[in-house]
């Protein structure tokens, strides 16, 4: 196991440096003036240009500028915000917002989708089933900003279960709502998975044999069905880690969340390449880690998975 740890770290290197270039590279390669953001209304002047360009080291071949850019990076110069802010505190405040919220969003797909996609399948055919399915094809239908601008209304402004905008410092119960909003698609996604799952691994030899044993049903349900059948939602769960900090985006814009969604919109929009570039690093590290524990959790959930 150990072994197998330190081989997916050594991995995690060169897929970490060649994502990060190739966004570095999208990232300046996109025309127009990257400078504009830094002057206001008025443009940019030909010495600011030029004194930005070498400062960048824009002037020299694009793998030359990365590995400035990557060298930099690993000393703690993640670049500045178009107002003076470095980058890396800008980021320092906006991402423990967002791994709130998707601390939240994960927690209602394992807890609902799950829960929803076991009883589901012990149901199949029946009234929840059917209903379950239903309400999961709805989920799946709607826009992520639909669902959320409906909650709104009729959580907060109506039944006044909830805030519409998260306060400062996004306390943990402001954001339930938004975080079953971003988990939404997700959650729909896993129930059905899970139920999918669920239903083939019944089916198993395995499983007949353990029942022909006169194990109680409980324990095979437990022991063999459950914990055999969550190896692809594990997987699911673990990949849509980054979808959920990227999707934040538009659950951060409904419910006013000053989070890395924001920041990224706003940094896109004023072209803040060292913004841009300096936050998706840091949330493909994110991904790539996440992806390691799911990993090791398998060897948990199937005894039969050892890693040598």
């Amino acid at each position: 196991m150990g072994r197998y740890v330190i081989r997916r770290l050594l991995l995690m290197i060169p897929v970490l440096i060649g994502t990060t270039f190739l966004i570095y590279a999208m990232a300046w390669a996109v025309p127009g003036d990257p400078f504009a953001s830094r002057c206001g209304q008025r443009p940019c002047s030909a010495s600011f240009i030029n004194a930005e360009t070498i400062r960048l080291h824009l002037d020299k071949p694009l793998p030359v500028q990365y590995g400035y850019f990557l060298w930099n990076m690993l000393h703690g110069d993640f670049g500045t915000t178009s107002n003076g802010q470095s980058v890396l505190d800008a980021a320092g405040n906006a991402f423990p917002i967002t791994v709130k919220l998707t601390v939240v969003a994960i927690l209602f797909e394992i807890i609902l989708g799950i829960g929803i996609g076991i009883v589901a399948a012990l149901r199949r055919g029946g009234y929840l089933d059917g209903f379950f399915l239903f309400v999961s094809l709805v989920a799946i239908s709607f826009p992520v900003f639909v669902i959320g601008y409906v909650l709104q209304y009729v959580l907060g402004v109506k039944l006044g279960l909830f805030r519409v905008t998260v306060g400062s410092g996004a306390p943990w119960k402001d954001l339930i709502m938004p975080g079953f909003v971003l988990a939404s698609l997700s959650l729909a996604y896993v129930l059905r998975l899970t139920r999918a799952s669920l239903l083939e691994t019944m089916k198993a030899d395995h499983v007949r044999t353990a029942i022909a044993k006169g194990l109680p049903y409980s324990m095979v349900l437990r022991k063999h069905i459950i914990r055999n059948s969550l190896i692809p939602v594990i997987t699911y769960i673990g990949a849509d880690v980054g979808a959920l900090l990227g999707g934040a985006i538009v659950t951060e814009g409904v419910f006013n969340i000053q989070g890395v969604g924001g920041l990224l919109f706003h940094a896109l929009r004023i072209r803040e390449n060292a913004t841009v570039v300096s936050v998706t690093t840091l949330v493909v590290l994110i991904i790539l880690v996440v992806n390691l524990l799911v990993d090791l959790l398998y060897a948990r959930l199937d005894p039969r998975i050892r890693y040598e």
